[in-house]
């Protein structure tokens, strides 16, 4: 009888070193950050309590003044002559992290200088990088391009990305991102792919121009479009041909962009992002 209670008593250990055994760890997230303004930073904390992640905010020993034209002049300044900005070193110890958050706003349709500094510094090969940012108006694509080749031996995840003046859409949207990524659980509904593109109606061509009238970097007229549903609404993704502007005919055209529009019931038409 003594026996037959020890082999069970071997047994169940067994079972139980298997079970734990079996069990995945929790990959552990570290969302790092440049913010200007708050609006990155906003998105980054939204990331980080959703995750329940360290954060580290990327600081340059030289901040860049608040002001937009200084920091146009100082940034035009430093790409002509190839300098990055020295930025201080983060605490955290990158090796410890599995996935790594890295956000940043979009200038001249790339990541902020102080975030090409810290791509320089780090080495983040066999890591999952999450890119995320705000912008006026996109720069999401370029600036994954970029950081793609700045870390070629990292896993480079689907990134997210904002427009500064639909900050308030940052919950809702961070969280089905999340979720979607199977960082964090949930439903969601996923978006059916957007089907060919039509020559644009009257009436989309509308929609397309109550959605870029307020902003001045856009100046285009809708050539073709398609539409899918969206939980809240219809989304539309234009192509639209730049045209020329009053004043500015020598100004070279920039040709055919990408722009997303959103049609949310009982709101008016905006655009979410431009892809050139």
């Amino acid at each position: 009888m003594k026996t037959f209670k020890w082999m069970l008593a071997i047994v169940a250990v067994v079972l139980v070193a298997v079970s734990c055994g079996s069990k995945q760890e929790k990959p552990k997230v570290l969302v790092v950050y440049y913010s200007q303004t708050s609006n990155t930073r906003n998105v980054a904390q939204e990331i980080a309590t959703r995750l329940g992640a360290d954060m580290e905010e990327i600081v340059p020993v030289n901040p860049y003044d608040g002001d937009f034209q200084a920091t146009i002049d100082r940034c035009m300044e430093e790409r002509e002559e190839g300098i990055t900005p020295e930025i201080k070193p983060i605490s955290a110890d990158l090796a410890k992290y599995d996935v790594v958050f890295i956000g940043y706003p979009v200038w001249f349709g790339t990541f902020a200088p102080p975030v090409a500094a810290f791509l320089d510094k780090v080495d983040l090969s066999g890591k999952k990088v999450v890119p995320f940012c705000t912008f006026g108006s996109g720069g999401l694509e370029s600036s994954v391009k970029a950081l793609a080749e700045k870390q070629p031996k990292a896993d480079i995840l689907s990134g997210y990305g904002v427009r500064a003046a639909r900050i308030a859409a940052v919950p809702k949207e961070v969280d089905a991102f999340l979720k979607e990524g199977g960082f964090i659980e949930g439903e969601f509904t996923p978006l059916e792919a957007f089907p060919e593109q039509h020559e644009a109606s009257e009436e989309e061509s509308a929609i397309f121009d109550a959605a870029v009238k307020d902003y001045q970097m856009i100046h285009a007229k809708a050539k073709s479009v398609a539409s899918r549903a969206i939980p809240d609404g219809k989304e539309y993704l234009f192509t639209a041909v730049d045209l020329p502007r009053e004043g500015t005919p020598q100004m070279p055209s920039a040709g055919e962009m990408q722009v997303y529009v959103t049609v949310v019931e009982g709101a008016a038409p905006v655009f979410t992002k431009v892809v050139r």
